[in-house]
This record gives structure tokens, C-alpha cells and sequence, in this order.
């Protein structure tokens, strides 16, 4: 007879990627999606693939993308795998890739980190990092940040206070939880018409607290124009030193 411990120690992981959104805050170029721009010399969304292809603990790597999308057809011998099932939310298209993922041979019990395809700058040892946090969790957890700067909260483009920010965190990905809690919470989201802007969030929403892991300020996601010089500054320098 198998216990309840034995099941859940093996548990496997997955990283799934959503990656059908168009970046319009980013001023990209028409008609390529912000994950697809180039920076020093791929496009962003094969250097943050290469961050989670150097773990062996991954069971497998799911990018979600939207349905028509080519972008990875030219790429033969992929390590990964590609899912034409994105939405027109992020986590609409979580939520489709979990299922991609059930339907694959995933169980309810296993984790999965998901990984926003714009975090280019994510390092192996940080997603080993989460994984150790979190594996033995009941809950899961997230990657974050302690915020650095003084914040401030704003009314009609004038400050209107300084907030303390002494218990504040910068949220980041990956965010790891198993696949069943993850379902339950996006699907109580939907049914409560509650906006998801990571998947933290939802399960937030249930009553759980996930647990904080410290990440790194340079696992920023790539929104705004100016992002892109200073990713390539930094992917360029890591090659460099290495």
C-alpha cells in the first residue's frame, strides 16, 4: 500500500511558459510579439527557455503559445514542448496549458512552476532554488523580491504618502504550486469574475499564503523599451564571465 507521503514525495515538476501575449507596453516591432524580439542575438523567449532546459528535475518544459502562432516550427530537435492553446488573458492560457499538461500524463499531485516567457534573465539556480524551498510545502510558493525603494502611493500625479514598505515584495516567476490547487484556484477566479495577474493570486484567493523564496533583482520582467538594453547588458555580461 503506497502512503500519502510516498505520493507526494513523487511528485514530479513541470514548467510551463505562457507565452501567447503582444507586449504593448514594450514598443516592440509590429507584428513580433515582445517575447520574440531579439536580444543579444536570440529571441528573449529561447534564453528564458535555456534557464529551464539545464534542470534534469523537470519532467518537461510546456510553452504555451496562441493557436496560428509559428514562431517554434523552424526549431527541429526541440527539449521542449509547444501547445498552440493560449488565450487572450495570461491566465486564461495557464489554465489551458494545465489542462495540455493533464492531458499529457501529468498528475493533480504534481508541481508546476510557471514562468512568464519575459523573464529572460531567470537562472538555474534560482528555479533549483524555488524547487528546494517549496517542495516539501503545502502550499508552493513564488520567487520575489524584498522592494529597495522608498514607495509611494500617488493621487493626481502628486505623492499623497510614503507606504512602509518594510513588509513588501516585488512579485516575480517562476511561481510553483501542484496542478490540481492551481486548476481549483483559476477556475474559482473565472467563476468569481476576479482579474488573475499571477497565479499566486488566485491561490491567495482561496485563504492559502504561499511562501516567499528571495529571487534576484535582475529576474525582471521585460515591459517597457528601456528593459531590453539593459537585459542584453546583462545576458552579456554572464557571457563574458562564463
Amino acid at each position: 500500500m503506497t502512503s500519502s507521503a510516498d505520493t507526494r514525495s513523487s511528485a514530479r515538476f513541470f514548467a510551463l511558459i505562457p507565452c501567447a501575449g503582444q507586449g504593448s507596453r514594450a514598443g516592440v516591432v509590429a507584428g513580433l510579439a515582445k517575447q520574440y524580439q531579439k536580444i543579444a542575438g536570440q529571441a528573449m523567449v529561447l534564453h528564458t527557455l535555456a534557464a529551464f532546459l539545464e534542470l534534469e528535475r523537470l519532467a518537461r518544459t510546456l510553452v504555451v503559445v496562441a493557436p496560428g502562432d509559428g514562431f517554434f516550427d523552424s526549431i527541429t530537435e526541440k527539449q521542449f514542448d509547444v501547445a498552440a492553446c493560449g488565450g487572450a488573458s495570461r491566465a486564461t492560457s495557464v489554465r489551458q496549458g494545465l489542462d495540455a499538461l493533464l492531458q499529457s500524463g501529468a498528475q493533480t499531485r504534481d508541481w508546476v512552476l510557471v514562468h512568464d516567457a519575459a523573464r529572460c534573465l531567470v537562472t538555474p539556480a534560482q528555479i533549483k532554488q524555488l524547487i528546494d524551498a517549496c517542495q516539501h510545502d503545502e502550499v508552493g510558493g513564488l520567487l520575489a523580491h524584498q522592494l529597495p525603494d522608498t514607495l509611494k502611493q500617488a493621487a493626481g500625479g502628486r505623492v499623497a504618502g510614503t507606504l512602509d514598505r518594510s513588509d513588501k515584495w516585488l512579485a516575480q516567476t517562476p511561481q510553483m504550486f501542484r496542478i490540481g490547487l492551481l486548476t481549483q484556484a483559476l477556475d474559482a477566479a473565472e467563476s468569481a469574475g476576479r482579474a488573475v495577474t499571477d497565479e499566486s493570486s488566485a491561490i491567495e484567493a482561496l485563504g492559502l499564503a504561499p511562501k516567499l523564496v528571495p529571487g534576484s533583482a535582475q529576474n525582471f520582467k521585460v515591459t517597457y523599451p528601456d528593459d531590453f538594453a539593459l537585459a542584453e547588458a546583462i545576458l552579456l555580461s554572464r557571457v563574458r564571465v562564463a
